[in-house]
């Protein structure tokens, strides 16, 4: 126990980020707290933004974002070498290296192309599948998610009738025309 107690008392900041002062009147944010399961992107861009008034000050930066981290992540912070951190941009980096194998892949354009609505799925259902999977490609595909979610409803369903005519030019179209289809079917 003793031999933990000192690995984690020891810091593996330089010298001047160890030795630099919190500005006066610092709040610190609160934070999402790293599960050592989530994109460590995701994570340090997340960080970035609470902290984004402070950015230019790296030893601030790299004191404050070990409070973002949980206990998984500390056993990782606790175990860097002496000395091995002099800014935020390695202590970023080194936690990206290690916590590569939580990066998000985006999904490919495939997944939303095969998107149809199940049997005995509700529009809700269908709807949430489908933006949620829209969300998680990259790249700008509305018109491929407005006609692949058209495709994808049963060839019977009133709400395949009620898109028909006026073209979308956007998700967003799309989605407040289904909110309207949802309104009228609920009257």
């Amino acid at each position: 126990m003793n031999k933990a107690l000192s690995q984690v008392s020891k810091s593996p900041f330089t010298r001047n980020i160890k030795d630099a002062s919190l500005p006066r009147r610092f709040h610190q944010p609160t934070f999402t707290i790293y599960n050592g399961r989530t994109d460590p992107v995701e994570h340090v861009s997340h960080f970035s933004q609470r902290m984004a008034i402070h950015f230019k000050d790296e030893a601030l930066m790299c004191k404050v974002f070990p409070a973002s981290l949980g206990l998984v992540a500390m056993r990782w912070f606790n175990g860097l070498n002496v000395n091995s951190i002099d800014s935020f941009k390695k202590l970023t980096r080194a936690f990206g290296a290690r916590f590569i194998t939580c990066n998000r892949v985006p999904r490919p354009l495939g997944s939303l192309l095969s998107m149809s609505m199940r049997e005995g799925e509700t529009l809700k259902a269908y709807s949430d599948r489908c933006w949620e999977m829209f969300n998680e490609i990259e790249g700008d595909y509305d018109d491929v998610a407005i006609s692949t979610f058209k495709a994808g409803l049963p060839t019977e369903h009133d709400l395949r009738k009620f898109l028909t005519g006026k073209p979308f030019t956007s998700v967003r179209q799309l989605m407040d025309r289904i909110d309207k289809y949802r309104r009228v079917e609920e009257d």
